[in-house]
């Protein structure tokens, strides 16, 4: 791969965003590359959690804008972007959200524009405390925050904070978007990569299954009233405890042992 590298090891599947000389800017290359990682990973037994990070002193810039995409020659500018949008980023970013193992992004420097994005679009976001989020779609280009932001962004941090974000495209430091809880976590530059690989540790010895069906019950419940998400949490508890992993976890509690969980 050009755009990318995948590093498989004790059940940590690293991808590490490749294209430093450009702040690791989404092309075409990078979404196709993705993709396929991504049906790696959801392939791999191997593969329990994936931490995502840029190479450089960057997580992602967002849409590389030098590239002129798949636009047809019958196709105007913003049809051309939608295209671009159809069929490649949008199925990028549902692949990734459906995936069926935990994800961890590092962001470890300026993250702009779709990379906000790509960094929300992980369960767990653990930023240096060099690294910064910024919302360029409006203020710089005439555009709305895409790559899901406009979902993300108002859940995480509130209306008027999304708001403020995307009109201002003002620069959102690391220890800022902690104090919000747009991220998990601001640490030093140097402790980035070894608190991330911890975590990923942790949630790779975990019960996967459990860990996407928590992301999912979380998200329905922003939508649902509140009889509604007790009738999600009891079908849910229903089908999970049916699952090999809930004998597993109850037997290692009872026998005052850690869990071995084998999905």
């Amino acid at each position: 791969m050009e755009t990318l590298t995948l590093d498989i090891q004790d059940g940590i599947a690293l991808v590490t965003l490749n294209r430093p000389d450009v702040l690791n800017s989404i092309n075409t290359r990078l979404i196709d590359e993705m993709r396929q990682t991504v049906a790696t990973i959801a392939a791999d037994r191997d593969a329990r959690v994936m931490l995502m990070t840029g190479a450089g002193r960057g997580f992602c810039a967002g849409a590389d804008l030098a590239e002129q995409g798949s636009r047809g020659s019958d196709m105007s500018i913003g049809q051309g972007v939608a295209h671009g949008m159809t069929y490649r980023f949008n199925p990028m970013m549902r692949e990734l959200y459906a995936l069926q193992k935990p994800i961890i992004a590092a962001v470890n420097g300026i993250t702009a524009g779709g990379g906000v994005g790509l960094a929300l679009a992980a369960d767990i976001v653990i930023a240096a405390k060099s690294a910064s989020f910024v919302q360029v779609f409006g203020p710089r280009l005439g555009l709305i925050p895409d790559l899901g932001c406009t979902w993300q962004l108002p859940r995480l941090v509130g209306r008027a904070r999304a708001l403020g974000l995307a009109l201002t495209g003002d620069k959102l430091s690391a220890e800022q978007a902690a104090d919000w809880g747009l991220i998990w976590k601001c640490v030093e530059d140097e402790a980035l990569m070894g608190e991330a690989r911890a975590i990923a540790t942790k949630l790779a010895k975990g019960p996967t299954n459990a860990f996407a069906e928590i992301r999912r019950a979380i998200d329905a419940g922003a939508g649902n009233s509140y009889s509604a998400q007790l009738d999600y949490e009891r079908d849910v508890q229903g089908k999970l405890g049916d699952h090999p992993n809930f004998a597993e976890g109850v037997k290692s509690f009872l026998t005052k042992r850690e869990p071995e969980f084998k999905a």
